[in-house]
């Protein structure tokens, strides 16, 4: 879901809790003071229309799969924010109307129960929603935590594996070295192998030449 939307849905039920507590208290009340509550209501709704509009954006602005589900929430807003407004007309006209005090009494505890339990179940509802919108925003929280834990560790297997690597690649060039070192070791051991050669086949050909040349001596006399 949406960060922005949980924001303005969180926004949004404790608005729509307000609104019905302000509700309750205004049916309860009477002359001025009514009144007074009356306009602090019409008030609170502005801005909880304000606040749906902005909800409406947000949901239409993202992807057909979340946007379905987000509209369908919007929908019940919408609705619970029309039954505060039916709730608020009917406190208006209990305010306007000229009855006897008897009547009054009557029909103004009738409605202001009939009132007090919509309000209150409303009351419930807004609650409950903050609640989930407080238990998604936790399940978020703790959904980032974990991913930014995972890419911790992720992090910490690759700085190994190059320091492996890097290893790996020390220890070759360590045998490159060697092998070259050995190669320069068996030529000057096959230039040497090459100079005894020539020494001993001169050697071999001095005694040839000494053996001759004794028994031409020996049989010349």
């Amino acid at each position: 879901m949406s960060e922005v939307f949980e924001g303005y849905e969180r926004q949004y039920a404790e608005i729509s809790a307000s609104l019905s507590e302000k509700c309750i208290n205004a049916a309860q009340s009477d002359g001025d003071q009514k009144k007074l509550k009356i306009s602090e209501i019409k008030s609170i709704l502005e801005d909880a229309e304000s606040l749906i509009r902005k909800m409406d954006l947000e949901a239409r602005s993202l992807q057909p799969t979340l946007k379905a589900g987000l509209l369908l929430k919007l929908r019940e807003y919408k609705s619970d924010l029309n039954n505060i407004k039916t709730e608020l007309k009917k406190i208006s006209m209990q305010n306007s109307k000229n009855v006897s005090r008897e009547e009054l009494l009557e029909s103004g505890m009738a409605d202001t129960l009939s009132v007090a339990t919509d309000q209150r179940g409303r009351l419930v509802m807004a609650s409950e929603r903050l609640n989930q919108s407080s238990e998604r925003i936790k399940q978020s929280k703790m959904a980032a935590l974990e991913t930014e834990e995972l890419g911790v560790s992720i992090l910490q297997d690759l700085h190994l594996q190059r320091q492996s690597l890097l290893h790996s690649h020390n220890t070759l060039h360590g045998v490159d070295e060697n092998i070259g070192k050995s190669k320069k070791i068996l030529a000057a051991m096959s230039k040497r192998m090459d100079r005894n050669k020539w020494i001993i086949g001169g050697v071999i050909a001095a005694l040839i030449f000494a053996i001759i040349l004794i028994i031409y001596v020996k049989f010349s006399h």
